[in-house]
């Protein structure tokens, strides 16, 4: 029987996200759970992020400002500050569906012996148009343990979790550059059950802006130290240092935009195959990164017909 710590923490780290702060907090607002409080940690934001969100006024927003350390150290910070029973994930450029948070309280108070239940999503281009849906590769807890060390298994803005557990299991690892939500399920898996949810409750915005990429375009050095430090479970200050310096190099504004056009032309062919679409996002990727011989084979690929692009996808999911 939960407490009078039952309410929820909505847990948002906002990084110059002033584009899409508002529809995210608006959508969050809407929800038909309202007993929550949302907690915006700005991670020293240089636009317009702070003044929105002081311009919505609702007494369960609650923003903390800090200086510029990275999403891990935000979220550190909120679990810090944070006293409630759950805490609801969610990225201030993503969209709620309006039963969210309702559906997730309601499955870990009766599974009390799940400590994190995310969900399947929809996923949106920068200008908020339909890309594809998306379902999670594991729903059950058998399922998500046998995929575990295969992918991740959640959608990190999805994800409703204990919040004693996670921290017990040490919360988020700031040396875990762009997989400190991966590093951590590693660990929350030792402590209780898990399971995805098999219907869309989010929809995942994808922009140049954002800090994840294709990680093919970060080399295998990248993927390396990744799949060494989510087997041991942990990851050194000195293998983040590593990590850090790669993503530092790469993470340039021709680079993202690339990368966000090549992902989005896979997507309109192995995921909703829209051809023409997607030679448009190829062609812009390659328009950035012209040695990229890759994005010329996935142009190739957009003349085939789309039964066989699918079944080549399933065949080879690296391919696309």
């Amino acid at each position: 029987m939960l407490t009078d710590r039952q309410k929820i923490t909505v847990l948002m780290p906002a990084y110059n996200a002033g584009k899409y702060i508002r529809e995210a907090i608006m959508s969050m607002l809407t929800q038909s759970y309202r007993d929550f409080e949302l907690l915006i940690v700005n991670d020293g934001s240089t636009d317009d992020t702070v003044q929105i969100v002081l311009s919505i006024d609702d007494p369960r927003i609650v923003l903390i400002n800090k200086d510029h350390q990275g999403i891990a150290a935000a979220l550190n910070t909120g679990l810090r500050l944070s006293d409630t029973y759950y805490i609801a994930r969610f990225d201030a450029d993503d969209i709620c569906m309006p039963d969210r948070l309702e559906k997730q309280f309601n499955f870990l108070k009766d599974h009390p012996e799940y400590v994190l239940v995310g969900s399947d999503a929809e996923y949106i281009l920068e200008n908020g148009d339909f890309l594809f849906s998306f379902k999670c590769i594991a729903h059950s807890n058998d399922e998500v343990r046998q995929n575990m060390y295969v992918y991740c298994p959640f959608i990190h803005s999805s994800v409703m979790y204990k919040r004693d557990e996670v921290i017990k299991a040490g919360g988020y690892n700031v040396h875990a550059h762009h997989f400190e939500d991966y590093l951590l399920w590693t660990s929350l898996a030792k402590t209780g059950k898990m399971q995805n949810l098999r219907e869309p409750l989010i929809k995942v915005r994808f922009n140049p802006a954002s800090v994840t990429i294709d990680e093919r375009w970060r080399g295998e050095r990248f993927r390396q130290l990744k799949r060494q430090a989510t087997t041991r479970g942990d990851i050194t200050r000195e293998e983040g240092d590593e990590l850090l310096a790669i993503i530092k190099r790469q993470d340039i504004g021709k680079m993202k935009e690339g990368a966000y056009h090549a992902l989005c032309g896979k997507k309109f062919l192995a995921d909703n195959y829209q051809p023409a679409k997607a030679r448009g996002h190829v062609r812009k990727a390659i328009s950035v990164r012209p040695f990229r011989l890759d994005n010329y084979l996935l142009y190739a690929v957009s003349y085939l017909p789309g039964p066989f692009i699918a079944w080549l996808h399933k065949k080879s999911p690296n391919r696309l």
